[in-house]
């Protein structure tokens, strides 16, 4: 609206310009009102420091009627300079350019520390300028839209809570519109579901018609929706789904315009109460079968006296059927006097007490009968008692029954007074505290005491003084209430002699009953029999040694032919100077020297006693590298098959001995077979709990297993009892020693395993050995250096030999000094001590273990290193002493090397402990 221009003053007459002035006054007027009255709150502010000009009744409500006219926003509202608004209006004023706010938060605080009034504005800052177009103020405007903002965050949050509970609420709902063609409804389409309705379905459902994701759907749903979204009618019903196989309770309702056919739906899967619901109705239709078909009267009296449930058998009982008997009345049913003989029993069970009692019932024939009755309360979920279950039982042939028992019990009390007396077993009954309380005649006939000296004494003044401990822990058995069988002790017989007695008690109501048998004859028979066998085991066992003798001549008999026979044609040719067939020879009594040494550790570890030198172990590839040695020995009638498990654990074992364990398992499983058949190698990771260790009798831990198994001939129990033992051999004499299982067995226990044999009598054999895991890695394969690859000693480096056989001096003098070496030798540990004592530089001692002079090898070195600290020993023996070498924890810089030995072995060990690398 634009207003017209004044006049100017001068051409107006008096009346006129008086009539200007009112209309001014009046236009004025009006404007001042229009300002006060407007509805948005409006301001008018001047300079840069936005000083107010002026501000009408609206502002001065939103700043809770603060004083500002005059004043600069910043000194009278500092609130809204704290959150800003300064900051807005100055460039609002440096720009020109006008600023909106919408839903602008302003927190008005009237009185600095006083309460906070939470306001929501829509404003505009419009620049004002002046007629060079320069800013000179700014025209604030807007509205308080504090309610509306707040009704606004209010709907939001509630429409948050509400989408929170449709979110997470168990009842699935989905709203679906429906399809139609003409009132027929044909499909329905889901605009919206809750997880819940979609985990019931089990289909992501959303935006998709029901024919997409159900083409099955019954027809009972559409048809039901349809009436819904047509007629307005809600819809509750509960429906089996086939398609999704549950049962579902339904809530529709239509929901929006009617035309939009929209309906809501809300879904309860109610499967499992419907499960319970049938199970429940079979439970008491199975029930109902089973009280009505037993021949005891079953009922519910509640607390009225009125019944609740009766079975079948009223109709015997009363000539009522049981559905005639729901809802009467006891006191109808039973009459005035049965029911006054019961109402006592009645008042009990509804006060809560569990009531038996028995009446006479006659039979509808008149018959007399004698009914045992049960009333048992029965209380709610709040304690209190309802009502409670009657059964009656017809006990006439039992209580009949008790008579007979009675009279058959005092026969028997009779009779068995007549055997108390009449036995020639010791009977007899004592207390908990230690005294008889009643003995047969069989007692003073066997003992020689009195019944009346042997029941006013202790039982214990009669047992032999080394069977009191274990009667003590007998007679604390039976006071635990466990019954002592087959329990033996002796007895001190009058006359000073000893009775062994048989005890067979049990503790009954604070009482011993025993039956007690003099077993002294048999005990004495067992004796002698036990020496009998123990002679016949002794005899047994001579000639098995007798056995172990012969095959162990017949070996070495044979190899110590090869041997001298050898020896003796290399000395002829010698003499002839056939030079060139030396070495032929040389090669037999090697051989045969390295089966004599083979048969040695077998006799070693046949006894356990033999030297190993264990090492961490692939057994993976120790059975690879035997597995043609294997083959060929085993010959091409048997089929090898070799299963090595992936990851197997390293074992810390005797590569050496390992290798001869196999191979004489699989020779055994070769002779098993003399048509062929199939032998399997197969190693596998085990882990043996506490119960696994005690059946294999080693301790729990984690092993790897090596099995060697045949299709042969198997066999008996009896065999596998003595396959390990020492001197058993099924060989005849004369056919070798026949140590191989032996061999394996001690082999195994000295490495801290267990082997295992399993066989059935034409079913084959399975023979496994359980070898300790080490935890580390397994070593390469060893290759010994040839003799003319050994390192050559350095300047002056000495060792010194003790050994007392002049053979084996010789011998490793020998390859000592064709290494370089300086040699010195002594016999006995006397000689040999003397020399570490000595100011000689001694680079190494080696000895033998056992020696003569008073000292074993390990004395003789521990003395030496009392001297000479960083002494290495190299020992060399033909067998491993235990106690000797330490249980096998040797010293740094001590080694061990089983006689015989391949000298180009001797050389690198010698040559690797001085270098420090062994």
């Amino acid at each position: 609206m634009q207003t017209p221009p004044l006049p100017d003053p001068e051409d107006l007459s008096r009346e006129q310009l008086e009539a200007e002035v009112r209309m001014l006054r009046a236009r004025s007027a009006s404007l001042a009102q229009m300002f006060e009255q407007a509805p948005g709150f409006i301001a008018l502010l001047s300079g840069p420091d936005h000083r107010f000009a002026l501000t009408n009744a609206a502002y001065q409500r939103a700043i809770d009627h603060r004083a500002v006219v005059g004043g600069t926003v910043a000194e009278t509202l500092p609130d809204a300079a704290a959150q800003g608004y300064v900051d807005l209006l100055d460039a609002v004023f440096r720009s020109g350019k006008a600023h909106r706010a919408t839903g602008a938060r302003y927190d008005v605080q009237a009185v600095p520390g006083g309460p906070v009034n939470e306001r929501y504005l829509d404003f505009v800052y419009q620049p004002i300028t002046d007629a060079h177009g320069a800013v000179s103020g700014i025209f604030v405007e807007g509205h308080d839209v504090t309610e509306r903002t707040l009704a606004e965050v209010a709907l939001r949050e509630n429409e948050a809570r509400y989408r929170t509970l449709f979110e997470s609420i168990e009842v699935g709902f989905c709203i679906v519109e429906m399809r139609f063609e003409g009132t027929h409804a044909v499909d329905y389409r889901i605009l919206e579901a809750n997880p819940a309705f979609v985990r019931q379905t089990g289909a992501d459902v959303a935006g998709r018609w029901v024919s997409e994701f159900a083409p099955n759907l019954e027809r009972h749903w559409f048809d039901t929706y349809g009436d819904v979204a047509l007629t307005g009618e809600p819809a509750h019903f509960e429906h089996y789904a086939d398609v999704f196989g549950r049962w579902f309770e339904v809530r529709a309702l239509r929901t929006g315009d009617p035309d939009s056919h929209r309906v809501a739906i809300f879904f309860s899967d109610i499967t499992e109460r419907r499960t319970v619901e049938k199970r429940a109705e079979a439970g008491e239709r199975e029930l109902r079968l089973i009280t009505d078909a037993l021949p005891v009267l079953i009922s519910f009296i509640g607390a009225d006296h009125v019944y609740r449930f009766a079975n079948r058998a009223y109709d015997d009982w009363f000539s009522i059927p049981a559905e005639d008997i729901v809802g009467r009345d006891v006191r109808d049913l039973l009459g005035p006097e049965a029911y006054a003989a019961r109402k006592p029993y009645m008042d009990r069970a509804l006060a809560g007490d569990a009531v038996t009692f028995e009446l006479d019932w006659p039979r509808r024939d008149g018959e007399p009968r004698v009914a045992e009755i049960r009333y048992l309360p029965r209380r709610t979920a709040a304690g209190s008692v309802d009502g409670f279950h009657v059964f009656v039982h017809d006990v006439t042939a039992r209580k009949q029954t008790e008579v007979d028992l009675a009279r058959q019990v005092a026969d028997r009390t009779a009779e068995r007074d007549q055997i108390w007396q009449a036995s020639s077993d010791m009977l007899c009954v004592a207390n908990l505290d230690g005294y008889f309380v009643s003995l047969n005649p069989a007692w003073p006939a066997t003992l020689g005491w009195s019944e009346a000296e042997m029941r006013t004494r202790p039982f214990l003044d009669f047992v032999h003084p080394d069977d009191v401990a274990s009667t003590l822990a007998a007679a604390a058995g039976l006071a635990r209430g466990e019954p002592q069988i087959t329990f033996e002790n002796r007895y001190r017989h009058k006359d000073g002699s000893e009775v062994w007695l048989s005890w067979n008690a049990v503790p009954r109501d604070g009482l011993i009953y025993a039956s007690v048998r003099n077993v002294t004859e048999a005990k004495l028979q067992a004796e002698t029999l036990a020496r009998t066998e123990e002679a016949l085991r002794q005899s047994q066992k001579m000639e098995a040694v007798g056995q172990l003798t012969g095959g162990l001549a017949h070996d070495f008999n044979n190899l110590l032919a090869g041997i001298s026979g050898s020896l003796e044609l290399m000395q002829t040719r010698m003499a002839q100077g056939r030079l060139t067939e030396i070495d032929r020879y040389m090669t037999v009594a090697q051989g045969a020297a390295k089966r004599a040494a083979a048969l040695t550790h077998r006799l070693l570890a046949f006894s356990r006693r033999q030297t190993l030198d264990p090492k961490p172990t692939n057994v993976n590839r120790l059975v690879a590298e035997m597995e043609e040695l294997v083959r060929r020995t085993v010959g091409p009638a048997i089929h090898l098959e070799v299963v090595g498990l992936a990851g197997i654990w390293p074992a810390l074992i005797d590569p050496g001995q390992l290798e001869n364990a196999l191979l004489n398992l699989c020779i055994n499983a070769r002779d098993a077979m003399p048509e062929g058949g199939r032998i399997t190698i197969e190693t596998a990771n085990k882990w043996m709990d506490e119960a696994g260790a005690r059946q294999h009798d080693m301790p729990p831990g984690q092993y790897l297993s090596l099995c060697v198994s045949d299709t042969g001939t198997g066999m008996s129990a009896d065999l596998m009892t003595k396959v390990f033992e020492p001197f058993f051999t099924t060989k005849p004499i004369g056919e070798g020693t026949g140590l191989g299982l032996s061999m394996v067995y001690g082999f195994a226990r000295q490495s801290g395993g267990q082997v295992r044999i399993y066989s059935e009598l034409g079913e084959g054999t399975t023979v496994c050995l359980y070898l300790p895991r080490h935890y580390g890695d397994a070593d390469q394969n060893d290759v010994t250096r040839r003799l003319d690859e050994v390192g050559r000693a350095g300047q002056g480096e000495t060792v010194l030999i003790v050994d007392d056989e002049p053979s084996v001096r010789m011998l490793v003098t020998e390859v000592l000094e064709d290494l370089g070496y300086t040699a010195i030798e002594a016999a006995d540990s006397v000689a040999g001590l003397k020399v570490l004592q000595s100011d000689v530089r001694i680079d190494l001692l080696v000895t033998d273990v056992g020696l003569p002079g008073g000292m074993n090898g390990r004395q003789m070195a521990d003395a030496g290193r009392e001297r000479r600290p960083d002494l290495k020993v190299l020992f060399i023996t033909g067998y491993a002493e235990n106690a000797v070498l330490g249980n096998g924890h040797l010293r740094p810089g001590m080694q061990v090397l089983t006689k015989p030995f391949v000298l180009e072995t001797l050389a690198t060990r010698i040559r690797d402990l001085i270098e420090g690398a062994a």
